[in-house]
């Protein structure tokens, strides 16, 4: 193994690491205030944007990652929307976590028990919160491990933001591995990015699921 090679590439790969970890971060956190937002519309809502947003969540999870990320970047500018290859890289993730983060938040609502929402209502407490005093504290505990499964998900899947030429990891790797003829050292250290975000985002799922669900062990 050539250690020379990551001396030389070393600064490429942090910093395509760094991109990865923004575009991973961003779009997974902006697909869970989206995805919140559809979630809260489609119980609170109008039937007509029920449907609306049921059309969107089976639109965006019944196509590809990758034809997502094609049109936004390639044929945003036909509408006007010009990106950057990041801002691309974001926006689409955003596109394509929000529909799984709303199915998430869907089933944590229909989690709580109907009685307890009931029982809120009659002491006169408002919609808003009973959202936020008796739903979301105990829709956490259910949707916890999916949220953390996902996000693990979505680690793996800024791979293919290079196919726009976001300068993240993938796409460093690649170059590295062109310029230098070698392939067998790149991605290994590649797989082993990866690995560490995957670990990071598990651990930081193990503690939230924790402090979420602490009473349940007390009791």
């Amino acid at each position: 193994m050539e250690f020379d090679l990551f001396i030389r590439y070393g600064p490429a790969l942090l910093t395509g690491f760094g991109v990865t970890i923004l575009c991973w971060l961003v779009g997974s956190m902006g697909g869970v205030v989206v995805g919140f937002v559809l979630a809260c519309l489609n119980r609170w809502g109008p039937r007509p944007l029920s449907w609306l947003i049921y059309a969107y969540v089976e639109v965006i999870r019944g196509t590809p990652f990758m034809i997502q990320l094609f049109i936004l970047y390639y044929g945003g500018p036909y509408v006007g929307l010009v990106l950057s290859p990041i801002q691309a890289g974001i926006l689409s993730f955003i596109v394509y976590g929000s529909p799984y983060f709303a199915e998430i938040f869907r089933s944590g609502f229909n989690a709580v028990p109907k009685g307890q929402i009931e029982a809120a209502r009659c002491v006169g407490l408002s919609e808003k919160r009973i959202l936020w005093r008796v739903i979301l504290p105990q829709m956490l505990v259910p949707i916890t491990a999916p949220l953390t499964n996902f996000f693990i998900i979505l680690t793996k899947e800024t791979a293919i933001l290079s196919v726009v030429t976001v300068p993240e990891l993938l796409y460093e790797t690649q170059t590295m591995a062109a310029e230098t003829f070698t392939f067998v050292e790149p991605f290994l250290v590649l797989s082993l990015f990866y690995w560490l975000m995957v670990v990071g985002a598990s651990w930081l799922g193990s503690k939230v699921e924790a402090r979420v669900t602490r009473h349940l062990k007390r009791a």
